[in-house]
């Protein structure tokens, strides 16, 4: 039995109150009871140094965010085909940074954001790696493929010309036309003969004295190859006079598989102390190193003109080369077809045709001026049936049959 009036004996203790217990009601009973509240926010959390960070914090995230954003749609940009339907060609200077070729690409039209294309050449650590040329830009190249090409060097070249025939003041002509060519041309004239029959490959830019000096560099050295090589005991005195008669065969004849014939009989003249007679020195003669104007036909009076090159009066070759002679015929002087020719002209169809004797020349000759008679009457007929004709279409002046490289059989030693 619990004496303890209190009832706060050793069990069954309950906890003072400052009043009596009130019990709870059925629904007091049944509402949960509160739990344990937060702890109050300290004051440090509450100090702007930490608000600071927060926004720090969230503020990187939204620009790595942005930046991820901007990065995936501007490779898009960058790889996606590019906004030329034609494509074109590009120049691109030395010494030009990334930024102006952006800039250049962009106002051409050929891509469609320069700051996409400055930085995705950055990213790809290309900034150094464009190189200097002229490009062309496909149809529809996508910014990659530009930065790709730029990168490559892979130039638009150029091709030069020069013919095997042509004397130094008409090979420099066309070297002067040649508009993808910069500079001036050299202020000295190259002696004739010394050019290099060739075609250059070259770039936008490349200068007009570059090209020169490689032709004669490259005609030098071919030039001394061939002479190094050449057949023994050839009427010769020097390397000159091999370039000189090397480049009458060259204007003699562009048949590949007669020039070392029609060199044959040049030296053997020069062997037996025989004048050339070569129809060509008689034109460098005239006209020199700009050559015969087209509308004005070789007269048989111009034969016996008095001109250091013209081979009809003066004895063994000309003072100089009258044009630049191409690898064929020098090798043909060099290394001659074993003949005892003397005599050659024209057949008719583009060739020659050759004699050792005079007698036999001559009836070649004969024949010669038989078929052009028959192909001049022929022409007079057709002429004459369409009523086209013209009486003073082939005659020249002085009355004489004109004379040209062929046409009047006086090809070396016709006259004798």
């Amino acid at each position: 039995m619990n004496t303890n009036p209190a009832g706060n004996g050793e069990f069954g203790q309950r906890p003072a109150t400052s009043g009596p217990i009130v019990p709870k009601t059925a629904s007091e009973a049944l509402r949960p009871e509160a739990g344990t509240p937060p702890p109050k926010r300290s004051r440090a959390s509450r100090s702007q140094v930490v608000v600071f960070m927060n926004f720090v914090i969230s503020s990187v995230m939204l620009l790595v965010l942005a930046a991820g954003v901007a990065v995936y749609f501007g490779k898009q940009e960058f790889t996606e085909p590019g906004p030329s339907a034609n494509g074109d060609t590009f120049l691109v200077k030395p010494n030009t940074g990334v930024q102006d070729i952006a800039d250049q690409l962009e106002r051409r039209g050929l891509i469609s954001d320069a700051r996409v294309f400055r930085l995705g050449v950055r990213a790809f650590g290309n900034d150094s790696a464009l190189k200097a040329g002229e490009y062309e830009i496909k149809p529809r190249a996508s910014m990659r493929d530009i930065m790709e090409l730029l990168k490559s060097g892979k130039s638009v070249m150029y091709s030069l010309t020069i013919p095997e025939g042509l004397t130094v003041d008409q090979a420099l002509q066309r070297i002067a036309e040649e508009a993808a060519l910069s500079g001036d041309m050299p202020a000295t004239t190259p002696p004739e003969g010394s050019l290099a029959t060739d075609t250059l490959r070259f770039t936008r830019g490349a200068t007009r004295q570059q090209m020169v000096d490689k032709l004669l560099a490259d005609q030098k050295k071919l030039v001394d190859d061939v002479w190094q090589r050449r057949a023994p005991d050839l009427p010769l005195a020097n390397v000159e006079e091999f370039v000189t008669l090397a480049s009458i065969v060259e204007k003699e004849t562009g048949k590949g598989d007669e020039r070392s014939r029609v060199a044959a009989v040049f030296l053997n003249r020069l062997a037996k102390g025989m004048r050339l007679q070569s129809d060509p020195t008689i034109i460098y003669g005239l006209f020199g190193g700009k050559g015969k104007p087209a509308d004005r036909p070789i007269y048989q009076s111009d034969i016996q003109k008095q001109t250091p090159y013209n081979t009809y009066v003066i004895n063994g070759l000309p003072p100089t080369p009258i044009a630049n002679p191409g690898r064929a015929a020098l090798e043909a002087v060099a290394n001659p077809s074993k003949t005892a020719d003397l005599y050659f002209v024209a057949d008719g169809t583009g060739g020659h045709v050759f004699a050792a004797t005079l007698d036999e020349h001559n009836e070649n000759v004969a024949r010669y001026r038989a078929l052009l008679k028959k192909q001049a009457d022929d022409a007079a007929k057709a002429a004459k049936t369409t009523g086209t004709g013209d009486s003073n279409a082939v005659k020249p002046a002085d009355g004489a049959p004109a004379d040209g490289a062929d046409d009047s059989g006086g090809d070396a030693g016709a006259a004798q």
